[in-house]
């Protein structure tokens, strides 16, 4: 399963969300280092998984 993201749309709400005011330059720039990340994580994310695979632990102070 392939997954494609609107960075400009993602980085237009989280700006919002964490109220930061990023001038149009820099968001154009971020999506493009998120689409870079993307591309890097992507054969990572398709590692398949078996199903009963254990989640790493939890540590709790």
């Amino acid at each position: 399963m392939t997954t494609t993201i609107d960075w400009p749309s993602y980085i237009a709400q989280m700006s919002l969300l964490l109220d930061l005011q990023l001038p149009p330059d820099r968001q154009a720039e971020l999506a493009i280092e998120l689409s870079r990340i993307a591309e890097i994580a992507a054969p990572l994310m398709a590692y398949p998984l078996d199903d009963r695979q254990e989640v790493g632990g939890v540590w709790k102070l």
